[in-house]
């Protein structure tokens, strides 16, 4: 697209993938939506010979390249989704805003702040969209938690935790290596929703290792070398701090993705931030816990996609910017270097947050819970004799 042009879609926005691994098939579902809609066509994807039928099975005819260049280069391509591995992100989101065309990147946008803030320029100067992977502030019950926080249903945040972690990929070694790791694959969807829901990070604080010193990768034996287990500290100022533990870790798990602790109140997402479950609100005016039951329980993590298709045809900014993206991987680089040096360091990139409209956040429970007796039998709550 020339740039201090803007076009208006009528027909089909044409789409260009760059990676055919595990992601795409997640996207699959997304795609097959856009293209029943008229929305969108699959023109042209990028991916190892091998991976060639493969790509047709799950995206139907289009045309197949194992040069990435060609898609870029390609003069009948509107968007650009780029699904690679994470090292590769940064230089053919730039290649491909530089061709004049919209970008979507999985996480992270970049494994550098120098290539992120490079790419927030370049997005600024662009007429393009630069859209950065994870996308959960798109999700309706994130967006009703945030209402909620900003209406202040909860008083004033103080703190907060998030959670997200597994055993691990199998099936690929640069999880594992220099430019992957848990903070880039999981982490970042906690932070990306802390923030999103509380603001910038001031200053980060982390421990950060391998606890699992070996993996096997496709019955090959490989020594991990990228943080494997984290745990990071953040502070938005204002003595609000939060807790994000992440890593390839974690066998199984029952408790709240995310939790937000206010001086009036309580609130917690169930399920995972990546694939909300509801959630549930404390308030001390009421005495408590009420359950909202997930309003939208096929939402899906690659939401982002239909999001960017939506703005694009109507020429409006998305909700989701690159400047989170670099400050979310800011807070990421320097909690592993937290991890390393054993101090905390500040954050030097911000954002602005997000502004939700106030009509939301007042839907009726589905079902209350009283806790109260069991709030006071674990020693909380009111004083017992």
């Amino acid at each position: 697209m020339p740039s201090g042009t803007v076009e208006v879609f009528v027909k089909p926005i044409r789409l260009g993938i760059i990676g055919c691994g595990n992601v795409l098939s997640a996207y699959r579902a997304s795609i097959d939506k856009l293209r029943l809609r008229g929305e969108v066509e699959v023109v042209l994807v990028c991916g190892r010979e091998t991976q060639r039928e493969s790509a047709r099975a799950e995206l139907g005819p289009h045309r197949f390249t194992a040069n990435a260049h060609e898609v870029l280069r390609a003069s009948d391509i509107d968007v650009v989704l780029i699904l690679t591995s994470m090292n590769q992100h940064a230089a053919l989101a730039r290649a491909a805003l530089e061709a004049g065309k919209h970008v979507l990147v999985e996480k992270p946008m970049a494994t550098t702040l120098e290539d992120a803030t490079a790419l927030v320029d370049l997005a600024n100067r662009s007429r393009a969209h630069l859209m950065c992977a994870p996308f959960t502030i798109l999700s309706p019950t994130f967006q009703t938690m945030a209402r909620r926080i900003r209406n202040g249903d909860i008083g004033k945040p103080c703190s907060a935790r998030a959670r997200y972690g597994w055993a691990g990929p199998w099936w690929s070694e640069w999880f594992y290596k220099p430019g992957g790791g848990c903070l880039f694959d999981l982490g970042v969807y906690c932070i990306t929703s802390l923030t999103g829901l509380l603001g910038p990070v001031r200053r980060v604080m982390a421990m950060t290792g391998v606890a699992i010193p070996e993996r096997e990768i496709q019955g090959k034996k490989i020594r991990v070398e990228a943080e494997d287990n984290a745990q990071v500290l953040l502070d938005f100022d204002e003595s609000a701090f939060a807790v994000v533990t992440s890593g390839f870790t974690m066998q199984q798990y029952r408790t709240p993705a995310l939790e937000v602790y206010g001086t009036t109140g309580t609130i917690q997402m169930l399920g995972d931030d990546w694939d909300p479950d509801g959630y549930e609100l404390w308030q001390n005016s009421a005495g408590a816990w009420q359950l909202f039951k997930e309003t939208t329980p096929d939402w899906h993590w690659t939401d982002g996609l239909r999001h960017l298709i939506e703005c694009i045809r109507s020429n409006s900014r998305p909700l989701v910017t690159p400047e989170h993206a670099r400050h979310v991987l800011e807070i990421m680089l320097k909690a592993q270097q937290s991890g390393r040096e054993g101090r905390a360091l500040a954050v030097e990139s911000t954002f602005d947050l997000l502004v939700f409209d106030s009509a939301a956040g007042s839907e009726p429970a589905h079902l209350m819970h009283d806790r109260s007796r069991e709030h006071k039998a674990s020693g909380h709550g009111k004083e017992t004799s």
